[in-house]
């Protein structure tokens, strides 16, 4: 398995967080499929398979995916499953990118994952394409962000000043005080959660729940600390909320995960 991330030009890192590839064998050493698990997030993505396919594993049955789609904020986890060696190119974008690349707001698009070619017609077919038969990953950094680019150039009208209070969130791992961050906005509470939730997706208090669970699983491979101390470290009052948090998004408990024995998990071993 190969994991690894590329910065995006300046100029975009206000709306995009990272480009990432992901590349690997699919039969593990145990002869069978390799299937990935999608926990909850708190940003977006755009993701494009340029070699093999994964299907979606539901609990109503097996779902195919697109070659390309916008896999939307998520509170929930999936899982994917492939037999084909694969490739795939993503861009780790902020929710907030969203109004300003789609011609809609960002929680229209929550626990949502509908192909480009759905959300964007002939422009969302010829960008595929592209990333398709693109020959390097440069380029399809390239192809993304002249594309990115022109998108935000011309919805720039759509920026609103909420952006910042999701970016604070992000950047505070989730650890704030909804009621007191309310106030920094001058607007009152039902006021700022509904502005939050249309940049977001979501409600501000479960938005800093995801991020604070997603900032609790960047500590995997950290040998040293204990469960107990990742939980006050990434803010959980005490053990069980964030037992349930853990559970509630990814479905491991948190034990399970930080073994490094669970499905999917060889890509933060690259």
């Amino acid at each position: 398995m190969k994991y690894y991330t590329i910065p995006p030009p300046p100029k975009l890192a206000p709306y995009v967080r990272f480009f990432w590839v992901f590349e690997g064998d699919t039969i593990t050493s145990s002869g069978n499929p390799y299937v990935y698990r999608s926990m909850a997030d708190g940003c977006v993505e755009l993701i494009f398979h340029f070699k093999g396919s994964f299907d979606e594993l539901s609990r109503s049955g097996t779902l195919k995916s697109s070659f390309s789609e916008v896999h939307g904020q998520s509170q929930f986890f999936r899982r994917y499953i492939t037999s084909e060696d694969f490739g795939i190119f993503g861009v780790y974008l902020y929710p907030f990118a969203i109004p300003l690349l789609f011609p809609f707001p960002a929680n229209e698009l929550s626990n949502q994952s509908p192909d480009l070619k759905t959300v964007l017609g002939k422009a969302g077919a010829a960008l595929e394409e592209k990333m398709m038969f693109a020959g390097t990953h440069q380029q399809r950094v390239s192809i993304m962000a002249a594309f990115l680019g022109k998108q935000v150039q011309k919805n720039r009208a759509k920026e609103d000043n909420m952006q910042h209070a999701v970016s604070e969130i992000i950047r505070l791992d989730g650890q704030v005080n909804i009621f007191n961050f309310a106030d920094n906005y001058c607007l009152s509470l039902r006021q700022f959660q509904r502005r939050f939730k249309e940049l977001s997706g979501f409600p501000p208090k479960l938005y800093a729940r995801i991020i604070r669970f997603g900032a609790a699983m960047q500590r995997y491979g950290n040998n040293f600390r204990s469960l107990t101390d990742i939980a006050y470290e990434c803010g959980y009052y005490d053990q069980s909320h964030f037992i349930h948090d853990f559970k509630e998004f990814s479905g491991y408990h948190p034990k399970q995960y930080f073994s490094g024995r669970t499905e999917g998990i060889e890509w933060r071993e690259s």
